[in-house]
């Protein structure tokens, strides 16, 4: 499927969302309405209502609602540090970058090379201590998502099994399904609250000996019925919402990795396994439409998933309907073949664009298999990633890098600094797209920091990065991703609205735009005008003397905003402008990275001849 469309369709399902959540409420709120008319023997016919005053049902009325928004509320303020505090309310632990675990080993680098060839921020992993096969995707976004799985995945998958269940999970980040997720989560708990307050009443009336103890004993019944009926309720909506969204996931997972085997085999594990995709945590069942399988056996009308059954048809027509028993033995840990990459430079914006949310293993692999060893492991230590990052910012010029690496010295945590010098070396041999694949893969690492060594590093790079008086193009687009993700972390999550739905309002953003995009070609002009004809921009190419980086901040910050498919025609236009002339300058290419991860486009690296 397309990016854009998926993410107009996620919209869609959103605004469905909050109406039938409302359709919920306004049920509820009538049905205690009756309730109480019956507990305090007022009746439920027209005539006995009506004699009630007004005011009375509207206080009922105010105070359902009122229940429901602010237990509403505070699920959503819990849930604010996205996708980790959902891995952490079902036993998750972090798994370290570093290990050396193997079994850990392979499921990092799968989730890493499935982030690379998706163009998405590498996503933290978090170990469940669940033995059966299952999965989930977690988080507000593309910056604070997570990917949890479970033990049991990693001891019965083998890695094509275990790349097909992960590129599912990527397909829910890519289609903005875990947002939709996260609202489920709190607006269902806000429902089920009536029906813990009806518990908590009727406790509280069982050792009561007042005289009006058989009516509070009646309503506190009444709210559990209709608490948990709102519930009822409230599961079918999250059923109907989810169960689509599988079939959509497990498509998307084919096209990611370019077979159906993998998935497919992975669901006929479940089915052949006496665990199945079972989840035993607590917080399983607010979560139940996260997870790649079926948590527990529902009716057809309750469940979050299409049986697997079906799901596996869709995936292999021919599957004969018969489940494996499982050896339960660990699985060897071993390599994949990979076919024939296609990660060919793109020829026309068309080509560019149409990478977004279209992931390419197979490039993707051949791309982490060109980085450096040494590299590649430094990014994967924490120590060792701040010096990596640290050493793409060191100046060329020796009379600027000297009192950079000072600095680095007097504010860096030990260790660092020698990490520093060591990797200078070898990240100066290095191109600018092999850095900006580095810059990605530290990323997970980087989360792994605590508050106080994030906000240190924070503050040491943005130094590096204006020591010398100015921002360069590479500085800047580092800066955008590792703001970018590391504040979704360590922050709070990035919230785009996107309620932007015309061009015409962003005029002058998009001329700084296409005028920064234009400015490193040696035929800028002509290629601000291929960009410009692309969106019916009538204004001129902007005079820039220098990189304006805070203007290009400021710009960026608006076209966030602008609605999927008017995204999609923006990066048409950047990449128009960057394919001019025949070929796509270093800069560009950054810059075209930097835009579109700043417009939550995940594009993948392009291939480029340097």
């Amino acid at each position: 499927m397309n990016f854009f469309q998926a993410q107009d369709q996620a919209r869609g399902k959103t605004r469905l969302l909050t109406l039938l959540f409302i359709a919920a409420v306004v049920s509820l709120v009538v049905l205690t309405n009756v309730l109480v008319a019956v507990a305090i023997g007022v009746g439920i016919g027209p005539e006995a209502l009506a004699a009630q005053p007004p005011q009375t049902w509207l206080l009922i009325s105010g105070a359902v609602i009122s229940v429901i928004a602010v237990a509403s509320l505070f699920k959503f303020l819990a849930l604010r540090g996205g996708g980790r505090v959902v891995a952490e309310s079902l036993g998750g632990q972090p798994i370290h970058q570093n290990t050396q675990n193997p079994q850990q080993r392979q499921l990092l680098n799968v989730v890493e090379e499935m982030a690379i060839a998706a163009g998405l921020p590498v996503p933290p992993v978090y170990l469940i201590p669940e033995n059966s096969i299952n999965a989930f995707a977690a988080g507000y976004g593309q910056d604070d998502a997570v990917i949890g799985i479970n033990q049991g995945t990693l001891d019965l998958l083998n890695r094509e099994e275990l790349q097909g269940v992960v590129a599912h999970e990527f397909s829910h980040i890519l289609n903005g399904d875990m947002r939709i997720n996260i609202r489920l989560m709190a607006l269902l708990s806000g429902i089920l609250f009536i029906g813990i307050i009806g518990y908590g009443m009727l406790r509280g009336s069982m050792f009561s000996r007042s005289k009006d103890r058989g009516q509070a004993v009646a309503l506190a019944f009444g709210l559990i019925v209709v608490g948990y009926g709102g519930t009822f309720f409230g599961n079918l909506i999250k059923a109907a919402v989810s169960r689509q969204r599988e079939f959509l996931a497990d498509a998307s997972a084919v096209q990611f990795t370019r077979t159906s085997s993998g998935i497919a085999n992975a669901l006929k594990k479940i089915g052949g396994h006496a665990s199945g995709s079972q989840i035993q945590a607590k917080a399983a069942d607010e979560s139940s439409h996260m997870f790649f399988g079926a948590i527990k056996s529902f009716s057809r009308m309750m469940a979050t998933h299409p049986p697997l059954e079906q799901r596996i048809k869709a995936l292999q027509p021919q599957w004969q309907g018969s489940f494996a028993e499982l050896d339960t033995s660990s699985t060897p840990v071993g390599a994949m073949g990979f076919a024939g990459a296609s990660g060919a430079a793109p020829s026309s914006p068309e080509d560019v664009v149409s990478q977004v949310g279209q992931g390419n293993i197979e490039a993707a692999h051949e791309l982490l298999q060109t980085c450096d060893t040494t590299l590649a492991k430094a990014a994967h230590d924490p120590y060792e990633a701040r010096g990596l990052i640290y050493a793409m910012l060191i100046d060329t010029d020796p009379k600027i890098a000297a009192p950079q690496l000072q600095k680095i010295h007097a504010h860096a945590e030990d260790g660092v600094p020698e990490h520093t010098e060591n990797l200078l070396p070898l990240i100066r041999g290095s191109s600018q797209n092999q850095l900006l694949l580095l810059l990605e893969m530290a990323m997970p690492t980087l989360k792994e920091l605590s508050y106080a060594q994030y906000k240190r590093f924070s503050a040491n790079t943005a130094e590096l990065i204006v020591f010398d008086q100015r921002v360069d193009i590479f500085e800047w687009v580092l800066h955008r991703v590792m703001t970018k993700d590391l504040y979704a972390h360590f922050e709070r999550p990035h919230r785009s609205q996107g309620r932007i739905g015309s061009l015409r309002r962003l005029q002058p953003e998009l001329q700084h735009l296409l005028s920064v995009l234009a400015h490193p070609s040696g035929a800028a002009a002509s290629c601000y005008k291929a960009g410009a004809e692309h969106l019916h921009l009538a204004q001129p190419m902007s005079a820039l003397e220098y990189f304006d980086y805070e203007q290009l901040n400021s710009a960026l910050a608006q076209l966030r905003e602008l609605k999927p498919h008017l995204k999609q025609q923006l990066l048409e236009a950047c990449a128009a402008v960057a394919l001019a002339d025949g070929q796509m300058h270093p800069d560009q290419h950054a810059l075209l990275h930097g835009i579109a991860a700043t417009l939550d486009c995940p594009l993948p690296l392009i291939a480029q001849s340097e």
